[in-house]
């Protein structure tokens, strides 16, 4: 397949091509657990819901320390490219590979000898204790698998192969659909099915993407001997990506926490079929700032600011438009998104309308600071990067959880992320007018 030229092709052209693999491979790593919760609601009920979504920090870690390494060091692989430095390009790769496989034993290793400390800390109680440990053990398991293909995923779309990521993001995730359905319906295997079913699809996307390797066109290649600045550089350029993903999880223990304080399991169970939703958009609104990255990293590194400017400004309508369907669709539908996931009571139907209605709106400015995130990672600014991660998913969220319950009782924890999100776009839009000192032609 001929490869994409990044620095000549017209812009639009480029990211129209990368959009959709992009959009793909993010939305189809979202279906993982999407798929898991469908079924696990038809399958097992609404508790099985509430225990996995008290499981979901855990699988947002695994994956966002993929993205650390992943997108951390496809970055600077493709600014080393746009140089013409193709051995840096492989020092980077290969750094982050090593930093995979530590990260890998570690998650295993204290995961399972710590599991019933930190699944207490995650919400644990009596009632999800056995569907907790059936899934719980598994997803573990699986660490390394969620951590590779994470990182892999970034490597190959910066080698200009975004099909091949697509490939195998799709393949893996029609593969956990179907299992899924094997292995809870038929075979009645319950949370220990919906988890497996997630490990052996993720296992087919890591095979895949390990093909890419080994073909003639990849530039990825190992190399012996690596500078030691190389990891530290791939650590702090692609922290802001670790915590777009993992922030996502610990303001999911503190919403899970919360709203057991407020309303119960119930509120868990409500507040499962949300995350999942808002976790399609972000999905989305990820591969839009991902078929972005590769384009404006490379001609960072070329120097073509007129590109850079032009690849932003494709984005924002991407952006804009996916904010405006979704949030529409949640303040249009909001039964119909409830109904999607298990058949609810008049309790569930009269918690989670109003709750989508509310939560939905921060739909409108999440595609906006994803990709203004992406933005500065890849024009070497990662401190404004990590800024905006920490806002929305952090900082922001953190404090509000707490606060604006306080005023608005359940409605206020709903009111949290559109709330987070809209003062997090304030700060993007003061970031970006200081562009000036980092390209200085009217950035």
């Amino acid at each position: 397949m001929k490869k994409s030229n990044l620095l000549e092709e017209p812009v639009k052209k480029l990211f129209l091509r990368y959009l959709m693999p992009s959009i793909s491979a993010t939305l189809v790593t979202s279906i993982y657990i999407l798929a898991d919760t469908l079924m696990i609601g038809r399958g097992v009920g609404a508790i099985g819901i509430a225990a996995l979504n008290l499981l979901l920090p855990l699988y947002s870690l695994f994956f966002g320390t993929g993205m650390l390494f992943g997108v951390g060091g496809g970055v600077l692989l493709s600014i080393s490219k746009g140089k013409g430095d193709e051995h840096g390009a492989r020092e980077y790769f290969t750094s982050a590979l090593y930093m995979a496989a530590l990260a890998s034993v570690f998650y295993v290793a204290s995961g399972h000898l710590l599991f019933d400390s930190v699944t207490k800390f995650l919400g644990r109680n009596e009632t999800m204790d056995p569907y907790v440990r059936e899934y719980g053990r598994i997803l573990i398991s699986g660490a390394p698998v969620f951590l590779f293909s994470s990182l892999l995923q970034s490597f190959v779309r910066n080698d200009r192969a975004p099909k091949t990521a697509m490939a195998a993001v799709i393949s893996g995730g029609v593969t956990n659909v179907i299992l899924d359905y094997i292995f809870i319906f038929p075979m009645n295997l319950g949370m220990a099915g919906a988890a497996a079913a997630t490990v052996t699809g993720t296992c087919l996307t890591l095979a895949i993407l390990l093909v890419h390797l080994f073909t003639r066109g990849s530039s990825l290649k190992i190399v012996l001997r690596v500078k030691g600045r190389k990891a530290g550089e791939i650590l702090v350029n692609g922290l802001a990506s670790f915590l777009l993903e993992t922030c996502s999880g610990i303001v999911m223990f503190l919403f899970n926490r919360q709203l057991l304080a407020y309303v119960g399991d119930l509120g868990v169970v409500v507040y499962g079929i949300i995350s999942n939703s808002a976790l399609i958009v972000a999905s989305i609104n990820n591969g839009i700032s991902q078929a972005a990255q590769p384009i404006l990293a490379m001609n960072y590194g070329a120097g073509k600011t007129e590109r850079l400017k032009e690849t932003r400004r494709m984005g924002e309508l991407a952006a804009c438009f996916a904010g405006v369907v979704f949030a529409g669709a949640g303040m249009l539908f909001p039964a119909l998104v409830t109904e999607a996931f298990v058949k609810p009571g008049d309790e569930i139907l009269a918690m989670s309308v109003p709750a989508v209605r509310i939560y939905f709106l921060s739909f409108l400015p999440m595609g906006f600071n994803i990709l203004f995130s992406t933005w500065f990672q890849s024009v070497l600014k990662p401190g404004n990067a990590l800024l905006i991660c920490l806002m929305r998913g952090l900082i922001l969220s953190s404090v509000l959880v707490f606060l604006l319950p306080m005023a608005m009782g359940v409605n206020g924890i709903w009111a949290v992320m559109p709330a987070a999100e809209l003062m997090t776009l304030a700060v993007c839009f003061i970031l970006l007018k200081k562009q000036k000192s980092v390209l200085p032609e009217n950035f």
